[in-house]
């Protein structure tokens, strides 16, 4: 039969048969056993919620987050925002909130340099350097996480006092009570010229994809580093110096038997991120080696056949291709970084788990404490999964 023979209308799908209600009609099988498991979840979760409702009620136990404006009367020894035991305790745990943010943001971005660092390292025709990586990736890993934050607290606390203390370089003091540094006396105009840098670093993004795309119509390069050197830079020191160029230095001075001025960084705090950076990076190392390796080897022999030297090979070629290897694996390490700062209660580093534990053991509202501690871990793992899938989804190649 020809092709002209063949009737259009014999190429579509066959009509949908009509539902009949009947057990032999797989479709009403699945439309029941759904519904069965959906009325079991819901029987469960009602149990669960009227025999706790009838418990707190038995006990005369509150619920509600009522006591989250009511005068916490918690210290709180180091928070990012001002604080005080006579503030609620909605503001105590937004410090703790801050306090956890600050270990994770920073602790990633360390995490990353080091094990990326580490995982070239362990590619380096270096024997001894590539050795030496190794045995870190190795050691590191095989310890628990626990472990190692006791072991650098232990550290950090048999340093000599402030007194006596360890003094590498003008304006910083490493003692028992932690690391001492100089800082900025912070002002409106550091405000101001900080906020022009950030919209400055906007300005000169936007303006580098319009010049790669317009080269890619062209074929004409663009130079992109003039315009980030006025926004990011020039343009903010204007600013700084229309405000009146306030450049005041605190130094930290002993003053009886603690350091006064400065910026502090506890111990407390200084073990959490160092344990964590440390540990993280060794799972980071194996994932950028991974992602080394899984570029095709004539990536490397075609960019040296062109002339580039292996620092260019790997910035210019290879890491670009390894990123679409390492960015999925590298989600989890940054979620496990995050996740992994609740540990910060064994060493007494007041983040949101250690000061919801104090609220909820005050107020008695135990469920509302760890809904609130849930909540936030949540809200934080959900932020960083959202973002490295959206930089993956841009890194990602696009197949014609």
């Amino acid at each position: 039969m020809s092709d002209a023979a063949i009737d259009p209308r014999s190429l579509r799908a066959p009509p949908k048969r009509p539902i009949r209600l009947s057990w032999s009609d797989e479709r009403v099988r699945a439309i029941v056993w759904q519904a069965l498991v959906v009325g079991i979840i819901g029987f469960i979760v009602w149990w669960l919620w009227s025999n706790t409702a009838h418990n707190l009620e038995v006990r005369r136990i509150a619920t509600g987050f009522g006591f989250l404006g009511r005068e916490a009367g918690l210290p709180i020894a180091e928070h990012v925002i001002d604080y005080s035991p006579t503030d609620t305790y909605f503001r105590a745990l937004l410090v703790g909130f801050l306090n956890t943010l600050k270990v994770a943001v920073i602790g990633i971005l360390l995490a990353t340099i080091l094990g990326t660092l580490i995982g070239i390292a362990r590619l380096s025709r270096n024997w001894l350097l590539a050795k030496l990586a190794a045995v870190y990736v190795e050691v590191i890993r095989d310890l628990p996480l626990l472990l190692q934050l006791l072991f650098w607290y232990a550290i950090l606390q048999g340093l000599p006092g402030p007194r006596q203390a360890i003094h590498p370089a003008a304006g910083v003091y490493l003692s028992n009570r932690g690391l001492k540094l100089p800082w900025i006396e912070w002002q409106d105009a550091h405000s101001y010229a900080l906020l022009t840098f950030l919209v400055g670093t906007l300005f000169t993004w936007l303006y580098r994809r319009a010049a790669v795309a317009q080269q890619m119509q062209d074929g004409q390069p663009r130079k992109v580093w003039p315009v980030a050197l006025g926004l990011m830079l020039a343009l903010p020191i204007a600013v700084w110096w229309a405000a009146g160029a306030p450049w005041a230095v605190d130094w930290p001075e002993l003053r009886g038997f603690n350091f006064r001025g400065g910026l502090t960084v506890s111990p407390e705090y200084f073990a959490l991120l160092l344990g964590l950076v440390l540990y993280t990076a060794g799972f980071i190392a194996e994932i950028v080696r991974a992602g080394i390796l899984a570029v095709p080897q004539g990536q490397w022999e075609a960019a040296q056949a062109l002339g580039l030297h292996a620092g260019q090979v790997l910035r210019q070629i290879v890491l670009p291709q390894a990123l679409r290897v390492i960015v999925p694996p590298m989600t989890s390490q940054y979620l496990n970084i995050t996740k992994n700062s609740s540990l910060a209660v064994a060493i007494g580093y007041q983040d949101i788990v250690s000061i919801a534990n104090t609220t909820l053991n005050q107020t008695g509202q135990a469920i509302e404490g760890i809904a609130i501690i849930m909540l936030v871990y949540l809200s934080i793992s959900l932020s960083i999964s959202l973002f490295m899938n959206w930089y993956n989804a841009r890194i990602a190649l696009v197949e014609r």
